[in-house]
């Protein structure tokens, strides 16, 4: 049809990928019209599936298209409201079978309402006397469909009761149990939720602490979703003026030569691949937060780790000895600090025959056993395995009577490495202040200065004793409260974003995959396209499926559209 109405007219006015009307052929336009994205056509395909092939595949594998099912909707188990929700074309019929005597209530309001089983005899059928009832009529419901909801006293056997009734309510609809997930796949199919968002949805479910609570909201705003088919969109238009050019440029007027075109659409994909990068590191961002940042301590032995790790944790996770070396593998502990799910690593001193010891101490180091050897191997990792290293040192006192600082030049030089990096100075009670300010000032500049990337860092002062047994009147006893705000600081510097791309801490480890797929296949159109730049005529044909290839993983995110088939990728480009 379309191609016939195409037929009657000499010319066409179609915009372009950026939006541009050109004049086009008959012929020009049926290519470029036969090539673009399905979510904007209007056929009835359009609307039962949302012009998805993946949706159509996932509808399909339903039991039964028109049932309707229902679950429970709460939390199993005793207390005080249970919500219980059924979704369908039977929602009418469930509401006449168990409030036979009472008119449907208004939707979105809520009604008080006497649950009755149908079939027994009046006052042997009360279920509940005072549930709450709320009605809310599709396509403007959770999943798109009729949805009832009862909201019923949470007894085991109350909510037992009413899900074994809610199935002899059935009269013309099948009325059965949902199955795993069933509300959120039918979301899905009727548009109401992306694949985007249904990944959100789960991280909100699945939030422990108050930052991944924040990053699953984001996702489900709509926005990512919304911004993905839009990238989909202006590449299925870019190819599809690829394509024109491909079937009719020897024989038919373009306004632009095939060089001009393909420069335009180079500039195109240059700007989605910047955007690819930006949505690339807030995946990165937003998996710290849903997995967990990695904080290891590091620092000789008998620096004070251990004890610092159970001030941190508030538990004896580690044990404390005066002995040096008592940790020898490494011991981790998970934790909620401000918000933010931490994985805290203690681990086995770290000694070198390169380590600074202050020349008071007169004993050679011992030799490095097998064993020892073994953990300071796995400190290393760990090391390199976290986003922030608390590296300790310790106020010494010689036999002298003077004060010295134990730390590890290799271990300095190890964090500084790492995305952030603590310095930590513990004892400090052992010394006045004068004298403590005299060894953080020196080792500041012998120690931190001749290491790069480390000259910048301010030392902090704790003592891990003097938090144990705290003083009277001492708001923050050993300085533990101020390390854990300089957590929190390079917790947020590792996870933050500006306001306007908040949105970012939605995006999942698996959108990242496609992603990175996506801008793979964009980097070789790129490469196809510029070798015209370089005396070399590109494959317009292979820079065309670069495209299509790219926007197929754009497809994959969403599950909305298939650019794989020519015949499901229909016209933007006509309806606009």
């Amino acid at each position: 049809m379309f191609r016939h109405a195409l037929r009657r007219s000499a010319y066409c006015r179609l915009p372009d990928f950026r939006g541009v009307f050109c004049s086009r052929t008959p012929q020009q336009a049926w290519a470029i019209l036969r090539t673009a994205p399905a979510s904007r056509r209007c056929f009835a395909r359009e609307a039962v599936f949302g012009g998805s092939e993946l949706a159509a595949r996932a509808a399909a594998s339903l039991p039964l298209e028109d049932d309707t099912v229902y679950a429970l909707s709460s939390a199993p188990g005793r207390g005080g409201i249970s919500v219980i929700r059924v979704s369908g074309p039977g929602c009418l019929d469930v509401y006449n079978g168990l409030c036979p005597a009472k008119h449907m209530p208004k939707p979105r309001y809520a009604a008080v309402r006497t649950l009755l089983e149908p079939g027994r005899a009046a006052g042997e059928n009360v279920l509940d006397s005072d549930a709450l009832v709320l009605y809310f009529p599709g396509p403007k419901s959770v999943t798109g469909e009729d949805v009832l909801e009862l909201h019923v006293h949470g007894g085991p056997a109350t909510v037992k009761a009413v899900l074994n009734a809610i199935p002899k309510c059935a009269s013309r609809e099948r009325i059965r149990y949902a199955e795993p997930g069933e509300f959120t796949r039918r979301a899905f199919l009727n548009s109401r939720l992306d694949l985007a968002q249904v990944e959100s949805l789960g991280d909100t479910l699945a939030a422990e602490t108050e930052q991944q609570r924040r990053a699953a909201v984001r996702g489900t705003s709509g926005v990512l979703g919304k911004t993905y088919e839009q990238w989909r969109e202006q590449l299925l238009m870019a190819r599809g003026e690829i394509e024109a050019l491909i079937d009719f440029s020897e024989d038919q007027h373009f306004d632009e030569s095939p060089t001009e075109l393909l420069s335009n659409v180079m500039a195109l994909v240059q700007e989605i691949l910047s955007s690819i990068r930006m949505y690339q590191n807030g995946s990165q961002r937003s998996e710290l937060l849903r997995n967990g940042i990695r904080v290891a301590l590091l620092g000789p032995p008998n620096v004070g780790k251990s004890s610092l790790m159970n001030q941190i944790v508030g538990r004896e996770a580690s044990i404390v000895s005066a002995e040096a070396g008592t940790t020898r593998d490494v011991i981790e502990a998970s934790l909620d600090i401000r918000g933010y799910l931490c994985s805290f690593a203690d681990t086995a001193g770290i000694r070198t025959h390169a380590s600074s010891h202050d020349i008071r101490i007169a004993a050679e180091p011992s030799a490095i056993g097998a064993v020892e050897e073994e953990g300071i191997r796995r400190a290393r990792r760990k090391a390199k395995d976290s986003e922030v290293i608390i590296v300790l040192a310790s106020v010494e006192r010689a036999s002298d009577g003077q004060f010295w600082l134990h730390y590890d030049t290799e271990t300095l030089r190890l964090a500084a490495d790492a995305q952030q990096c603590l310095i930590v100075i513990n004892k400090c009670d052992a010394a006045d202040s004068g004298t403590l300010a005299s060894l953080v000032r020196d080792f500041k500049v012998s120690a931190l200065g001749s290491i790069e990337g480390l000259g910048s860092a301010e030392p902090l002062a704790i003592s891990c004793r003097a938090a144990e047994s705290p003083a009277t009147g001492l708001t923050d006893p050993g300085h533990i409260h101020a390390l854990t705000q300089r957590l929190v600081q390079s917790f947020s510097n590792l996870t933050s974003l500006p306001d306007d791309m908040q949105h970012l801490l939605g995006v999942t480890e698996r959108q990242n995959q496609l992603l990175e797929q996506c801008k793979q296949s964009l980097d070789d159109f790129m490469v196809e396209a510029g070798s015209c730049g370089q005396g070399c005529e590109p494959d317009v044909v292979l820079a065309a499926e670069h495209l299509r290839i790219a926007a197929s993983h754009l497809a994959a995110i969403t599950g909305r559209g298939n650019a794989g088939d020519v015949e499901d990728v229909l016209g933007v480009i006509f309806e606009k």
